[in-house]
């Protein structure tokens, strides 16, 4: 999967269309990303235990045709691979062919 947790995409497709984000989690079996604050739905919890009811908004995952990266200047852009002498492999730019930068992730924050 060529989206990792920590960049900035945009959604290019279905009722959240236009609206960016973070990627928060990814399913690389199921191709599928799930983007903070978008593609939200209502989960309805029942009253139990004396507690009232209550709704939830929670995410739901996004499929990763539905979704790009935003490069440094904030535009759409696809992603490449460039291997090093050294074998080592690096995420580009198509457009730009810049490197793209690692997303910053707080593994605390990801952990709970």
């Amino acid at each position: 999967m060529k989206f990792k947790v920590g960049d900035n995409v945009r959604v290019t497709a279905g009722k959240e269309k236009g609206k960016e984000g973070v990627i928060s989690h990814t399913f690389p079996q199921e191709n599928l990303v799930m983007v903070k604050g978008i593609n939200l739905y209502v989960k309805h919890i029942r009253p139990y235990g004396g507690k009232s009811g209550e709704r939830v908004k929670r995410e739901r995952p996004l499929p990763t045709a539905n979704i790009t990266l935003l490069n440094n200047k904030g535009e759409q852009d696809r992603i490449g691979y460039s291997v090093a002498t050294d074998g080592k492999k690096t995420r580009i730019f198509k457009k730009t062919g810049k490197p793209v930068p690692e997303p910053k992730v707080d593994r605390k924050a990801k952990s709970k």
